[in-house]
């Protein structure tokens, strides 16, 4: 879709979570209902104003039981995207297609879980004897025990850390930054707990060369968005965060968090493909961004999306990274929020509503002057990202 159909031609115009916790103690669709209640007061509007919905494939809150409970009487649109923590800036880009191209006047994206109390990512489970083209992706990693995330990422990690020469030190900075912000933030898990490079290097191993500090929490909780046409939020309470760039992204070769088949295997051209969408959609570039909220399920991401999106050449992450860098006053504020290893992990959807401050002058840790800020998807996998600015 051109940059005369979308850019700055819809807005979110609310925003709205849950607590983030170990042990939610409700159910997941509370916690969704919860949070889309907020998300419309934020916007000063109804459940009768609501005719669209998206949220992501994982999610186990069907849209007619949200709709049932919440009082909203008719749906126009609804729509679910794939692949993990890739669907996050992915439920905006739909969301915001519905309202442009007139299928829906008001979209809430959202996403909820009890990702900590009832299910865990990583644990190995028996998979369905059915040859489905998931299993067999699946099968040619697994009997070598390579059978999580973390491990999937330290594959594609070690080999980026052999070829550029970054070290544990490089990623622990990461995590660093993203705790600075979360101790400063009483919506973050982390609050008032930052850490140190020592403490990130005392921590564990999980999978060499990822420690614990490289990987991202694991949260109960929900996050709601709502997205309409900037005429519209233009009348509504809260200063509007205009759309000026959404986009979703599939690369060559790819498979989902392990694409070990490609000639090189340490970069994310899908990240990249859906930076050139961004740019080319608003017309502003790397330096015109104030803050970027930048997947962060595990660190080394961090470094090649940096890269991905032209803050940085290739390799040079590790550099771009030190002596604060990425912390507020550095060369880019990163994850201002915490991140999903500070704040939360609720699938990138706390970064879109982080973004979404930013361009406010709301948040937490306030960027002086912003008028820019993007929001990632999941890395490794078919994966999306939205930019918004100031009106």
């Amino acid at each position: 879709m051109s940059i005369s159909t979308i850019s700055r031609k819809t807005a979110i115009a609310g925003i709205g979570q849950t607590e983030f916790s170990k042990d939610s103690g409700r159910t997941e669709l509370r916690l969704a209902i919860e949070a889309i209640q907020a998300a419309l007061k934020d916007a000063g509007l109804q459940p009768k104003d609501v005719d669209g919905m998206v949220t992501f494939t994982l999610d186990r809150n069907d849209e007619i039981d949200i709709a049932r409970n919440m009082g909203i009487p008719e749906l126009t649109f609804y729509s679910r995207v794939p692949h993990g923590g890739g669907a996050a800036g992915g439920t905006i880009h739909q969301a915001a297609m519905a309202v442009a191209t007139g299928m829906a006047d008001v979209v809430v994206a959202y996403r909820a879980f009890n990702e900590r109390s009832w299910y865990r990512y990583g644990i190995p489970r028996d998979r369905q004897p059915a040859p489905t083209a998931d299993m067999v992706h699946y099968s040619w990693i697994t009997p070598f025990g390579l059978s999580t995330p973390a491990s999937w990422v330290a594959m594609f990690a070690r080999r980026y850390m052999y070829e550029f020469g970054a070290t544990s030190e490089d990623l622990g900075r990461v995590t660093v930054a993203d705790r600075k912000h979360a101790a400063t933030n009483p919506d973050a898990f982390f609050y008032q707990r930052p850490i140190t490079l020592e403490d990130h290097q005392a921590s564990r191993w999980i999978v060499e060369p990822l420690r614990l500090l490289d990987c991202c929490q694991e949260s109960d909780g929900a996050v709601a968005i709502v997205v309409t046409s900037a005429e519209r939020a233009r009348d509504l309470p809260q200063p509007p965060a205009l759309i000026e760039g959404v986009s979703q992204g599939v690369s060559y070769e790819q498979w989902s968090m392990n694409s070990y088949y490609r000639e090189i295997i340490n970069d994310l051209p899908e990240m990249g493909l859906v930076a050139r969408q961004l740019w080319e959609q608003s017309g502003v570039g790397p330096k015109d961004i104030g803050a970027a909220m930048l997947y962060d399920a595990f660190t080394p991401m961090v470094l090649v999306q940096l890269e991905e999106f032209g803050f940085c050449g290739r390799g040079e992450a590790k550099d771009f990274v030190k002596d604060g860098g990425i912390e507020i006053g550095g060369n880019l504020a990163v994850n201002t929020n915490g991140g999903q290893l500070g704040e939360a992990y609720i699938h990138g959807m706390n970064g879109i509503a982080e973004a979404v401050r930013q361009v406010r002058g709301t948040a937490v840790n306030q960027i002086d002057g912003l008028e820019h800020a993007i929001a990632t998807g999941g890395t490794g996998v078919p994966t999306s990202a939205v930019l918004v600015g100031k009106d």
